[in-house]
């Protein structure tokens, strides 16, 4: 494992004057790594974990002059590139997940609760994460300045990542066909959540579900999945169609030319015997066919994320 991190992370330049070093480089950074997959969430923390864990990470590296102080450690790390530090890391975890195919990647954008600059307090993080939903791991994230350049974000992280033979999931955000181009270009299939940003090709969509259902399915070509839940007084059913879908139906056909099928997932839940029916999500997909565990990872990246990682009470102040 070391090795492995020695060789991604080394090629990182260190902006300190050599005079004044008196912790390496390259121990800062497994410290950092190591205290945040370990749940750090501060400068202190960091700094507390190494002290603790000091005598297992001499295994590892030297750490001439023991834990440098978390003052020091957030001084260091402000300095460096921070595109060096994300591509060394995207590099490092990718290297590691190759040991295993990454069949679903999840693609979602989260604003990190109480992060900030330092000048103002104020421009709180916001980042596109790609989450490789069979390794529980992150496998590169993009900032981006609001919510709204999510659309310009993805394909740049698309850029830092190798997609090639997975299945990448976007909600609806990630509904424009030049980011399911590049999903293509990257050798990858897509499946994207339809919702009203797209209103024209959602209400097609939704036409060709009424006319399948209208006809009994007899004339279209579709696969089926439905499972059910119990707990917290109520049984939940979801049930997931995915209907092939002629091309030539839809008005941006050329655009979306890549489109093979169309997805509709329902949920009937039955609390105190009342059913409730609501459309989960009506959803875009490339390749042929397809599982409703790709659909579930999707939707299911969420709570997910802020679960694990606590994305959402980050506490480091942004220098």
């Amino acid at each position: 494992m070391t090795n492995n991190f020695i060789s991604h992370f080394s090629i990182i330049n260190d902006p300190r004057i050599e005079r004044h070093k008196k912790h390496q480089l390259i121990d800062i950074l497994f410290l950092s790594v190591c205290a945040v997959l370990s749940g750090a969430e501060g400068w202190e923390d960091i700094e507390d974990f190494g002290v603790a864990k000091l005598d297992w990470m001499k295994k590892y590296l030297p750490f001439e002059n023991g834990i440098p102080k978390h003052d020091t450690i957030a001084r260091v790390l402000s300095r460096l590139e921070p595109a060096s530090i994300q591509s060394c890391f995207i590099q490092w975890v990718q290297s590691i997940a190759q040991q295993t195919h990454m069949s679903v990647i999840a693609i979602d954008g989260k604003t990190a609760r109480r992060s900030f600059t330092t000048k103002n307090r104020k421009n709180p993080l916001h980042m596109v994460s790609a989450w490789s939903c069979g390794h529980g791991l992150v496998l590169g994230q993009q900032r981006v300045d609001d919510k709204s350049n999510e659309i310009t974000a993805i394909p740049k992280l698309l850029d830092l990542l190798d997609v090639k033979d997975s299945t990448v999931t976007l909600d609806a955000m990630g509904c424009q066909h030049s980011i399911a181009d590049k999903i293509i270009e990257k050798g990858a299939d897509y499946v994207i959540a339809l919702k009203g940003n797209q209103g024209k090709l959602s209400e097609e969509v939704k036409a060709w579900f009424h006319i399948a259902h209208r006809e009994k399915l007899k004339q279209s070509k579709f696969s089926q999945h439905e499972e059910t839940d119990t707990g917290h007084g109520r049984i939940e059913v979801r049930r997931c169609l995915q209907l092939e879908i002629d091309n030539r139906w839809l008005s941006d056909s050329k655009d979306w030319s890549s489109i093979k099928s169309v997805i509709c997932i329902e949920s009937e839940r039955h609390v105190d015997e009342i059913p409730d029916t609501q459309t989960m999500a009506n959803i875009l997909q490339q390749s042929g066919s397809i599982s409703y565990k790709h659909c579930r990872n999707g939707l299911q990246n969420k709570p997910l994320g802020n679960v694990i990682f606590k994305q959402k009470v980050i506490n480091i102040a942004i220098p």
